[in-house]
């Protein structure tokens, strides 16, 4: 089978035929196996790509994986093989799911009860860029912020992965939305999906921004802010944040850890969530299933949409790597093994 390997810590960006390249696209990598008779063989058909994969191989994330490894997360497929006690499905079912790693290849090993299938309705590679993306902005806002109708949330780095999920499940539970993004492209995509109020980071003052479209619905502030971008942004939304506010820190996508003072926050009673998705999966998996299901639900619903600015082939893989790395990608970047399906928008 096809998979992309990870032999070296690095630049995924770089050119695959550059010898300082970390990946290599492997193309006899043996087919897994069935390793229980409850586990199941799934044929990829679309893997997403997300910022952790990117630090991942560059060695700059949380969990460190063992050289040499095949990247990704969250993917997209149909059954191609089940063992003599799986119950829930057969060869030829539409799944989709995560892992901790693996998903960078033609076909991928998992227990069943790790697998969602995917309903009627929904587009197969779509629902490969659902689980962490969305998975980590439901768990964010619905699990831990408890996010009700008529708050107010303030998303940014509202046109990321994450962040395009974080507006839309603000909205699906009845938020007052207000997004903050870079370009006059990530900006009308924020205003099509009905969010409140947009300020684009390329022309206007966020904290001015906001405070007018506030004053002007007549809001106190900010209830929750979602935050995977962190550096002096962070600090300077916390001027708009109200009493009794609550803070998601969800990443460092800006390369700067803020700090939160922690004075203001025993004066004005905030609450601060760090939000590590991927340890729900040891700590409450439950907590994941539910979400999952949740989202496949909404999805199938139409409440939820995933854009997909970007699809590549596995030989492509460094551009897709690229894209993220070049903040060009708004929504989602995919690997897909159809060639009908990739394209390359770069």
């Amino acid at each position: 089978m096809e998979a992309l390997l990870c032999r070296k810590l690095g630049d995924p960006s770089l050119s695959l035929e550059d010898d300082n390249c970390p990946i290599i696209v492997s193309k006899n990598h043996p087919i897994p196996q069935l390793k229980s008779p409850t586990s199941v063989r799934v044929r990829i058909k679309a893997t997403s790509l997300n910022f952790a994969n990117y630090l991942q191989i560059q060695g700059k994330y949380q969990e460190k994986a063992a050289l040499p490894f095949i990247p990704g997360s969250d993917y997209s497929g149909i059954v191609d093989a089940v063992g003599p006690k799986v119950s829930n499905f057969r060869v030829g079912d539409p799944v989709c799911s995560f892992a901790a790693l693996g998903s960078f290849a033609e076909f991928i090993v998992v227990e069943e009860n790790q697998l969602f299938r995917v309903p009627e309705g929904c587009d197969l590679v779509a629902a490969g860029a659902l689980a962490v993306a969305f998975g980590t902005s439901h768990v964010a806002l619905v699990h831990r912020a408890k996010l009700a109708s008529g708050q107010v949330l303030l998303v940014l780095g509202a046109a990321g992965g994450v962040g395009l999920a974080a507006v839309q499940i603000g909205k699906a539970c009845g938020a007052i939305v207000i997004a903050v993004a870079r370009g006059a492209e990530k900006v009308q995509i924020l205003k099509s999906l009905g969010v409140d109020h947009v300020v684009d980071l390329g022309s206007e003052n966020v904290i001015e921004s906001v405070k007018e479209f506030l004053k002007a619905r007549r809001l106190k502030g900010v209830d929750v802010l979602y935050d995977p971008v962190g550096g002096k942004l962070t600090k300077e939304s916390m001027k708009l944040l109200k009493w009794g506010a609550q803070v998601l820190i969800i990443g460092f996508a800006s390369g700067e850890i803020p700090v939160i003072p922690a004075n203001v926050a025993l004066v004005k009673n905030w609450t601060v969530h760090g939000l590590y998705w991927g340890s729900y999966k040891i700590h409450r998996p439950a907590v994941l299933d539910d979400s999952l299901k949740e989202l496949l639900s909404w999805l199938a619903r139409g409440l939820i949409s995933i854009h997909i600015s970007h699809s590549y082939r596995m030989s492509e893989a460094n551009l897709a790597f690229s894209a993220i790395k070049d903040r060009k990608v708004i929504g989602k970047v995919m690997i897909v093994f159809d060639d009908k399906l990739a394209r390359s928008k770069l």
